[in-house]
């Protein structure tokens, strides 16, 4: 296995739409999904796509943590040929990071339910569906795939920050409105996702 460069906000790689895949018995094809792996752990993201690692195909992998959004986790997932549909009118907004844009933060736009369809590592066909930071993940990731970022979703561009600054000011948040209050832990809770490399 392999740790792959992590392309960045800029590069046309990052702009296009990547390919279908459509040979599943590359061998080549599990060894990049290999190395994908290790690059995402090791970067400490919970999502990457194949153009991140300048591949320009339609692979995505992803994982949720436990207590994420208050849902349950998801495992590792590799999602190939993925496909979104909204199953909801519902939008909600929160804060995303991006290893393709190390460093900032934003907040943005998602639905909150969603159904996904994809291919997995051996072509068959899978079918999910999914709900708040799940949702959010699995969006965020495959938009990857069309050459979109998430600071192109954001509709309020003063929302945009550097990390560090934005967890100064969600302690400074915290510390006006009483430490150890129920309502202060359940936003030291939703901040975390924007900590959360996708």
């Amino acid at each position: 296995m392999a740790i792959l460069d992590i392309a960045r906000m800029g590069h046309p790689i990052l702009k296009g739409r990547a390919h279908e895949v459509t040979n599943f018995d590359d061998p080549k094809l599990q060894t990049f999904i290999e190395d994908m792996k290790e690059t995402m752990v090791r970067a400490g993201g919970v999502g990457l796509a194949a153009p991140q690692v300048y591949v320009p195909l339609r692979i995505v992998i992803f994982f949720v943590p436990e207590g994420r959004d208050g849902g349950t986790a998801v495992p590792l997932t590799v999602m190939i040929n993925p496909v979104i549909k909204p199953v909801s009118d519902t939008i909600a907004e929160d804060f995303e990071g991006c290893l393709s844009v190390p460093y900032l933060t934003g907040v943005v736009p998602r639905w909150t339910q969603v159904k996904y369809s994809y291919q997995n590592v051996d072509g068959s066909l899978r079918e999910r569906s999914a709900e708040g930071f799940h949702a959010r993940v699995v969006q965020h990731e495959t938009d990857h795939l069309d050459g979109v970022l998430y600071p192109m979703r954001m509709i309020n561009i003063a929302t945009l920050a550097f990390t560090d600054a934005q967890d100064e000011n969600d302690q400074e948040c915290e510390d006006q409105d009483g430490a150890g209050s129920d309502e202060t832990s359940q936003e030291a809770s939703d901040s975390e996702t924007s900590e959360l490399a996708l």
